[in-house]
């Protein structure tokens, strides 16, 4: 069976390396997850979540309660 990934872009308000690090163990631990990362070069501090389909929800709702601000900007379906 061939799943579709999803890659999700989030704008977030996390700032440095070490929260970066702290939120990455936590998201890498959720099962539907394939790959994450964080430019906190861009003025958004931008999270992309490469999935197999995860709700964005999800996230925002994960970040909120680590206390962060997390919102989609983006979804791509993709095989």
């Amino acid at each position: 069976m061939n799943r579709k990934l999803h890659l999700i872009i989030f704008k977030t308000n996390v700032a440095t390396q070490k929260q970066v690090q702290r939120l990455k163990a936590i998201l890498l631990e959720l099962p539907l997850i394939t790959q994450c990362n964080f430019d906190l070069d861009d003025c958004d501090s931008i999270l992309r979540i490469v999935s197999l389909d995860l709700q964005p929800q999800t996230i925002c709702q994960l970040l909120y309660i680590e206390g962060f601000n997390c919102e989609t900007m983006e979804s791509f379906i993709y095989s």
